[in-house]
């Protein structure tokens, strides 16, 4: 059975920097992931669509269909690339709100590439001091690169932008084939082979 990989990214315009590097991501992902035996189909889920959605549960704690939909996503994925804009030195407002309302738990053991999009290159820690930590407290297995793109990346003809786009890709694929989307124990307990994965990501 072909498993799902779920792309979320938080973008807000059309298109956005953050959609298209989501986009490149989980090419390059799929292409790995289909060359090592494991094919995929992919699933793009862009936040600025369900904004007031979002909204809306967190004044009424009920999701509309589309979230419910986008959650059960997530839910059965074998592994999930996650894009932010960033704002304030930090994820989007948005992004977090997505995380914020996802079933406690959803996440756990489940393989992330993160991912960021930003005006200049000082804006590239996000992933390390915000996405990072986030992450990790949801108990997700964090792929080893990140990746962030600049707005001056997109022009950049040395194709620095997609050689990391590569790098990163494959690392997150490595990771997709040996834990797809696996859960941890009971009451989320990490066993010694997540707790490892987690120390070396």
């Amino acid at each position: 059975m072909t498993g799902e990989l779920v792309v979320i990214s938080a973008g807000i315009a059309t298109p956005s920097s953050s959609q298209l590097l989501g986009e490149r991501l989980a090419d390059a992902s799929a292409r790995f992931l289909l060359a090592s035996g494991t094919p995929v189909t992919v699933r793009h889920i862009e936040l600025r669509t369900l904004a007031t959605d979002l909204a809306h549960q967190l004044v009424s704690q009920v999701p509309s269909p589309a979230l419910s939909d986008a959650y059960a996503a997530v839910g059965r994925a074998v592994g999930v690339i996650v894009v932010t804009p960033v704002f304030n030195a930090s994820y989007s407002g948005l992004f977090k709100q997505f995380f914020d309302l996802l079933d406690e738990g959803a996440m756990a053991g489940r393989p992330v590439l993160l991912a960021a999009t930003g005006g200049t290159a000082r804006h590239s820690l996000v992933i390390d001091t915000a996405l990072l930590p986030l992450f990790h407290y949801l108990k997700a297995v964090v792929a080893p690169l990140g990746v962030f793109a600049a707005t001056g990346d997109w022009g950049d003809v040395s194709g620095h932008l997609g050689g990391r786009i590569d790098a990163a890709s494959r690392e997150f694929a490595e990771l997709v084939t040996r834990r797809p989307g696996a859960p941890v124990a009971d009451e989320f307990e990490l066993d010694a082979d997540f707790t490892d994965l987690l120390r070396r990501s």
